[in-house]
């Protein structure tokens, strides 16, 4: 079974995740670790709980989703993964963290490229890789069948979706691309979004404002 812990981290309230299994494997997952305090706290959990960070993982590479990436690479020798269609946005996370008045930590190493279709392995767990392009180019979400949850990151959040007012998005696309990749998943998977609490599918078929009655 994998254990699912999100804190929510740095000025923007980014959920961070670390999905763990029994034997104490992890991956960190958006990794919005900002200040001093917030790194101590969660190397802390991860000491605690005898944890072992073996992936790091970004849906996508918005500014609030990879202050911590350069910490998190280096603390744990970890090298990230995300899609290459998100590298437009990634090479302009100091001018984003300038513009919203934050310090960045630029990662400036390698990179592995995932893509629609690729399964990440975490122990003996698997986490499918969905491309939900429209918030952000290359935007993925990760989706474990065996316990039903996906972690969406900013694609849908409860009664809600991503915002798609930034330059790089596209309104349709994450329309389409939400009702083919998530609204097609089981009604009680859970969804661990990047911002706010966590919902399912079938609430928000139900009851999200910007999806319903809306055509894929």
């Amino acid at each position: 079974m994998l254990k699912i812990d999100v804190f929510t981290l740095n000025p923007v309230q980014e959920n961070t995740i670390i999905l763990s299994t029994e034997n104490g494997e992890c991956a960190i997952i958006d990794p919005g670790v900002y200040s001093h305090n917030e790194k101590v706290f969660v190397e802390g959990f991860i000491k605690k709980n005898n944890l072992n960070p073996v992936q790091l993982l970004n849906t996508h590479t918005h500014i609030d989703h990879v202050l911590g990436l350069n910490w998190a690479a280096k603390t744990y020798n970890l090298v990230p993964h995300f899609h290459v269609l998100d590298m437009p946005i990634y090479e302009r996370a100091a001018m984003s963290a300038e513009r919203w008045g934050m310090s960045y930590d630029n990662y400036d190493g390698a990179v592995n490229f995932i893509k629609e279709g690729d399964e990440i392995k975490l122990g003996e767990d698997i986490l499918k890789v969905l491309f939900v392009p429209g918030h952000a180019p290359g935007h993925v979400c990760f989706y474990n069948t065996a316990q039903n949850f996906v972690i969406a990151g900013d694609t849908l959040f409860r009664h809600s979706i991503g915002r798609t007012d930034l330059p790089y998005c596209n309104h349709d696309d994450l329309i389409r691309t939400v009702h083919s990749e998530l609204l097609t998943l089981p009604d009680n998977t859970v969804v661990y979004p990047g911002h706010g609490p966590t919902t399912t599918i079938g609430e928000e078929k139900e009851h999200n404002p910007f999806l319903i009655n809306k055509r894929a």
